[in-house]
């Protein structure tokens, strides 16, 4: 089988976890945090995921029905340098022992906050690809936006983002310079309606734009939604 690459613009991430609603929560907030994320209820449906795609992370539960965390994270390693990092409910010395004897790159105990989850995936990722996580960021006029950690700065000054408008920012920012439709901006972030979407580009383009009035980088595309022309 063909394996399809994952996008320069979002590094593609595999969570495996027998728990279903870990899996739907991590999938939602790596996805809102702008990363491509796909999930794997066991060991099995992880390998044959791997089949089809190239992953850039890892994400493994250690006790997990059948094959654990830490014989999939060998059999990862065996193959390819790709990060793993172990989830362990319990968090014993000897589980972060095993877990890295197999070849983690990284572990987390749960429960645990997913911003230090967010923070350990950066740093993986900045370790192992960091000339593509560079491309992460997006410049337009004075501003740079990172997509994954969902910063925006002008001037080199830290411009302050509701959480609507970071989410706003960073579904526009996966396709720059491409017109994306306003019900697909209202899906993908959190305005929910369209009406909400125009709301926040209105209050976006006062912290981009020299002049709001005549937008230069966060433009209508008229009779489809908005594009954000980066550099």
């Amino acid at each position: 089988m063909t394996k399809t690459p994952a996008h320069d613009d979002a590094p593609h991430i595999l969570v495996v976890d027998d728990d279903d609603r870990i899996r739907s929560l991590l999938k939602r907030y790596l996805k809102d945090n702008g990363y491509r994320t796909s999930v794997a209820a066991d060991a099995a449906e992880a390998r044959t995921l791997m089949t089809a795609i190239d992953f850039d992370l890892f994400i493994f539960d250690v006790m997990m029905p059948g094959e654990t965390g830490f014989s999939l994270t060998k059999f990862v390693r065996d193959v390819s340098n790709v990060p793993v990092l172990v989830l362990t409910a319990r968090g014993l010395p000897e589980d972060r022992i095993k877990g890295l004897e197999a070849g983690a790159d990284d572990y987390l105990s749960k429960p645990f906050e997913p911003r230090e989850l967010l923070l350990r995936i950066n740093a993986l990722l900045r370790r192992a690809h960091p000339t593509r996580l560079s491309r992460q960021e997006l410049r337009f006029g004075e501003c740079v936006f990172s997509i994954g950690r969902g910063e925006l700065r002008k001037n080199g000054e830290l411009v302050r983002l509701t959480a609507g408008e970071t989410s706003l920012l960073r579904a526009l920012a996966q396709k720059p310079r491409e017109p994306v439709s306003r019900e697909a901006l209202a899906e993908q972030s959190d305005a929910g309606m369209e009406r909400s979407v125009d709301v926040q580009v209105t209050r976006l383009r006062k912290k981009i734009e020299e002049d709001p009035r005549a937008p230069i980088f966060l433009q209508t595309v008229r009779g489809v939604g908005y594009a954000l022309m980066a550099d």
